[in-house]
């Protein structure tokens, strides 16, 4: 009898090996295919015409803040999330025009069609909408940056100020001199994390919650 349950844990032990090996292979695929996937020149080239002032190296930067947004949504894993920047928005919509290229890339990159909804930044300068803070979080994690305690805004996040973008979504670390069009993004970790116990990171921050991070210095 004992060798038949040790047989059977054995089995049950091996298929979640396999099945873990196989998530994490598909996983890496997906990855693989979001870095390596041609991006149409046509989708650049409108971001050229609605923002002429861009080089060609900050288009590639768009470009990267485009690959970027579908890293997020792969680690989203379904869950919703809110687009950041209006520069890699309309980046975003204009891919979307090449409709077959889109459904097959989405197919392979998530598994899934992922819909266009529009960019969104915080309801208010220090207030963030769940899709936003899940947005910061994962952008976070992609980039190995502190939600809670950022010392660099993560590329999504930064890539509106960095490229001057007149109607673009900017976010600073350093909230204390915050303009009227700015975005603390110090407070988008701690209002995903202070008084919940869900916490954005999976745990609170008791030096965030008391100010330590939330419209502090950078």
């Amino acid at each position: 009898m004992e060798a038949y349950i040790l047989i059977g844990l054995i089995t049950v032990v091996a298929l979640l090996f396999t099945a873990f090996k196989f998530k994490s292979k598909q996983l890496a695929k997906r990855k693989a295919h979001i870095i390596n996937f041609t991006i149409p020149a046509k989708v650049l080239q409108t971001v050229k015409s609605r923002y002429p002032h861009l080089s060609d190296d900050q288009l590639k930067t768009v470009e990267s803040g485009l690959r970027e947004w579908f890293h997020v949504n792969l680690l989203a894993k379904g869950k919703p999330v809110s687009m950041p920047s209006q520069v890699v928005d309309v980046a975003w919509h204009e891919l979307i025009l090449f409709t077959k290229f889109y459904q097959d890339f989405c197919q392979k990159a998530l598994g899934r069609f992922l819909h266009h909804h529009p960019a969104e930044a915080m309801s208010s300068p220090k207030s963030a909408q769940q899709g936003i803070k899940t947005a910061w979080k994962l952008a976070c994690a992609k980039e190995r940056i502190s939600p809670l305690k950022p010392t660099r805004l993560p590329l999504l996040f930064a890539i509106d100020a960095l490229l001057d973008i007149e109607d673009g979504f900017k976010y600073q670390l350093n909230c204390q001199g915050l303009g009227k069009d700015g975005y603390c993004a110090t407070h988008i970790g701690c209002s995903a994390s202070c008084g919940s116990s869900g916490a954005a990171d999976g745990g609170g921050d008791s030096g965030c919650c008391s100010g330590g991070g939330c419209g502090g210095g950078s």
